[in-house]
């Protein structure tokens, strides 16, 4: 039970994190984010799935980016305006 307390990432599917990456940065600069050919390379969303989920190494890069974004937001919503 505390792993799943602690992991933001539980619970939440690779195709919703790459959906709201794609929203949020672009493909343009998320390939800058994250150097991989599936963001820079005639991107798309079904296309870098399939990457995603057979290389661990970028899939973590990208969770890790989704993690930071998450935090990013949630500094903005708290700060005043």
């Amino acid at each position: 039970m505390g792993d799943k307390n602690r992991n933001k990432l539980h619970g939440i599917t690779l195709e919703a994190i790459v959906t709201e990456l794609v929203e949020h940065y672009g493909f343009a600069q998320l390939a800058e984010l994250v150097t991989i050919r599936c963001f820079s390379h005639e991107p798309s969303i079904a296309s870098s799935l399939k990457f995603l989920r057979r290389t661990p190494w970028a899939r973590e890069k990208v969770e890790g980016l989704y993690l930071f974004m998450l935090r990013e937001r949630a500094r903005a919503g708290s700060s005043p305006a």
